[in-house]
Order: structure tokens, then sequence, then C-alpha cells
């Protein structure tokens, strides 16, 4: 019983989903003050700052992994689960090349379309592969992503400066407020960066049960 509930989603990503909040808070009070760009970036998507929850993924993605099959809870098959993933991973770079093939326009509503629908369809193959963590990772993405949603929504309205309301290229059009939180925080917080969390955190995750694997094999 006590293993059943060891490897509930709920409880294996309080701790994590308490962390990666305080980061994100972390890095908002860090731009807002004007830290170090290295670890704050105010740049469009982030600048590559070290101080982001997007690197918290692998970690969790480890954790979880190595915690659901130590408890027994590991995918029914790792070869399965890695080629599904791998095939999850590889659906928005190929649709992107296929955009790029068609010349549709990187910054128009129909290339980002394509991305926010084939991120929903590749979630859907991400989360068969190892479907408890799948459904782990996928709490956690919106226990990650639904504040910075939010952070984003007051951002923006606020006109802070900040990469959580900065435009994502120069020549973005000029929009409300409202809509433009729906174009650049909100769909992309919900879909994108949810098929990201998943997918990713699995692939490290199988990783970390193979060799947790391993471990109770040698044992």
């Amino acid at each position: 019983m006590s293993q059943d509930a060891s490897t509930r989603p709920g409880q294996l990503i309080l701790v994590p989903a308490i962390i990666t909040l305080a980061v994100t808070l972390l890095r908002l009070v860090g731009e807002l003050q004007g830290w170090s760009p290295r670890l704050f970036s105010r740049a469009a998507g982030g600048g590559g700052a070290l101080v982001g929850i997007s690197w918290l993924v692998v970690v969790f993605g480890v954790w979880f992994g190595w915690k659901l099959a130590r408890a027994g809870a590991g995918p029914a098959g790792l070869g399965r689960a890695l080629g599904l993933t791998v095939l999850a991973l590889a659906i928005l770079p190929v649709l992107g090349l296929a955009a790029g093939a068609l010349k549709l326009d990187p910054h128009g509503m129909g290339t980002f379309a394509i991305y926010v629908v084939g991120s929903i369809v590749a979630l859907l193959v991400g989360l068969r592969a190892w479907p408890a963590l799948g459904r782990t990772l996928l709490a956690y993405a919106f226990a990650a992503r639904v504040p910075v949603a939010l952070v984003m929504l007051v951002a923006i309205f606020g006109n802070w400066g900040t990469h959580y309301d900065v435009p994502p290229y120069p020549d973005f059009p000029a929009m409300a407020p409202l809509l433009k939180w729906f174009y650049i925080g909100l769909l992309p917080q919900l879909t994108i960066w949810i098929w990201f969390t998943v997918v990713v955190g699995s692939f490290f995750g199988i990783v970390a049960a193979a060799i947790a694997g391993r471990g109770r094999a040698a044992a």
C-alpha cells in the first residue's frame, strides 16, 4: 500500500513542483532586479540563462524514472519505451523542416499552429511510451508551467521588460495585452512546453530506469 502511494504522481511531484516554483520566482526577481544576465537573462526565450526551470526537466525526469523503476513500476519494455519517446521527440523538428520546405513564414500563425498541434500529437505519443512516468511528468509539467503562464500574464500587463513579457522576435505585431499573452504565453506554455517536459523528461527517465534495472539485476 505504501509502495503504491509512493508512486502516485501527486506524491512524486510535490517537492519537485515546490522547487520549480521557487526557481521561477527567483528568476523573476533576478530579472526585475537586473542581476547577472548570464543567470537571469531578460532576452526573448530566456537567453539560455542558467537560472531557469527547463534544466530541471532532466533532473526530475531522472528522479521520477529511477523512483518508479525501483518501486517496480517500470515500463513494459525499455526498447519500446525508448522508441516511442524518440519518435515523440522527433515529431516537432520534422514538422519544422516541413514548414521550412513549404516556405511558410517561421513567425506566421500557420507555422505556430503547426507547432501547437504537433506538440499535442507528439505528447500523446510520448505518454504511451511509459504510462506511469508519462502521467507523473504530465502532472509535473502542468505544476511547472501554469505558474509561468500566470507570471507571464501579470508581466505582460505590467510591461515589466522581462523575458516573461518581451516579444519572441523583433517584428512581433502590436496587439492587446490579453491577446499577446494568449499567443506567447498561454498556448506555448500549455502545449509546446508540456510536450518538452513530458518527452524530454521521459527520455532521461528511461535511461535512469535502465540503470536502476541493471543495479537490481546485479544485486
